[in-house]
């Protein structure tokens, strides 16, 4: 329900001086409603029906805060002004109170006094008609049914569309609230996933040369140094083609581009080639099969991270690679050396880790990675598993 003002809002104050004015306008010109003859005149004189006319005028100013008080003064003053001659203003001004009492009060007094009313506009015309026996006592029950029914119901409708209104608003509100949120949670993960996908293309290239480049400068041999310079090359071109390839994929308008290929499984021997360049033994155990796209570049990406990590933190010795197809799912399992190194942790360390997560969480997958003791000594093992039924069931 609206908030009712504290003050009679200008319309209202206008609506009560015309209907004073109009109603001391008919006085002036003695215009009743019925002659000083009438039986039910039992206050005759012109003086008698400005009491009713200026008290109904007062109601005017409290239609809208103070509804059911007005229509409750003005149901007495119309009592008294039927006691009169009689004012055609009052009987105007009487519906109006009786159409704002239904839209602004409560919505208990808006579903009541449509009731009230319908049923004194049905004893209006059953009980004079009983008691006159005459069709013209009827005409008593409509003339109370169009001063109350009709302003009552009336101001039912205008307030069921108002409702009706009011709630498609609030629905559209909070449908751009939701729309809005959605977008944030969108751009949100928008830009978890393009952190993914750079940290996967240049985290490995930068950890190559950090580490190539730290070779070169503790080692007074020139072909170690130019060994060094040429692996910290490759990963340079490399790393900044990736990159260019992003950032073209990111900027609006270059249509100049070329599609960016998506790593698939095919790619794991240039993947652990490339380890084994940067200095890594690496052995390679793949029995993928065929497995949906998303399930592949997240594979690829792990493996690739796996290597990465296993280059900056690895102690020396044998990593292995394995992935293996199962009826429902695509394991994946990676061991290196563990490397208890005690020195400071390079910049951005642990992102990884969260990035192989957020991959395989993405998938409703299980991943896991810590150090395990085994008969060669202590391992640093990533294993992680990937279904491949709901993600064909979802493609398809």
């Amino acid at each position: 329900m609206a908030v009712r003002p504290l003050r009679p809002p200008r319309f209202d104050v206008a609506a009560a001086l015309a209907g004073l004015l109009g109603g001391l306008l008919l006085w002036a010109f003695g215009l009743g409603v019925r002659p000083d003859s009438d039986p039910l005149v039992l206050f005759d004189g012109r003086w008698a029906l400005l009491v009713p006319l200026g008290v109904t005028a007062c109601c005017e100013l409290l239609r809208r805060t103070a509804p059911r008080t007005a229509v409750a003064v003005g149901t007495l003053a119309l009592a008294g002004d039927v006691m009169t001659q009689g004012s055609i203003a009052t009987i105007v001004m009487y519906t109006d109170l009786m159409y704002a009492a239904v839209v602004y009060g409560s919505p208990a007094t808006a579903r009541r006094l449509p009731w009230i009313t319908g049923v004194l506009t049905l004893a209006g015309m059953l009980v004079p008609y009983a008691v006159l026996r005459v069709p013209e006592a009827l005409l008593i029950g409509l003339v109370v049914g169009a001063v109350t029914f009709a302003p009552a119901s009336t101001g039912l409708i205008v307030r069921n569309h108002r409702d009706a209104a009011d709630a498609a608003r609030l629905q559209a509100e909070q449908t751009a609230l939701l729309a809005e949120m959605d977008r944030v949670q969108a751009v949100t993960a928008e830009r978890s996933r393009m952190a993914r996908e750079l940290h996967d293309l240049v985290a490995n290239h930068l950890s190559a040369i950090a580490i190539h480049s730290t070779a070169a400068l503790s080692l007074d041999d020139p072909a170690t140094s130019k060994d060094a310079l040429a692996v910290i090359r490759e990963n340079s071109v490399q790393g900044l083609s990736e990159m260019r390839r992003l950032i073209g994929i990111l900027r609006d308008g270059a249509d100049d581009r070329e599609p960016a290929a998506t790593p698939t499984l095919d790619g794991l021997g240039g993947l652990v080639d490339n380890a084994r360049a940067n200095g890594l033994d690496v052995a390679l155990e793949a029995e993928p099969g065929a497995v949906p796209a998303p399930v592949e570049l997240a594979a690829y990406r792990i493996v690739q991270e796996s290597l990465t990590n296993a280059l900056k933190h690895a102690a020396p010795g044998r990593v292995s690679v394995s992935l293996r197809r199962s009826p429902d799912a695509l394991e994946i399992r990676v061991t290196s050396p563990y490397g208890d190194r005690d020195g400071p942790r390079a910049p951005g360390s642990g992102a990884g880790l969260v990035g192989m997560r957020e991959r395989t969480a993405l998938l409703d997958g299980s991943f896991e990675a810590g150090p395990v003791g085994g008969p060669e000594g202590k391992l640093w093992v990533v294993r992680a598993t990937l279904p491949v039924t709901d993600v064909e069931q979802g493609e398809a």
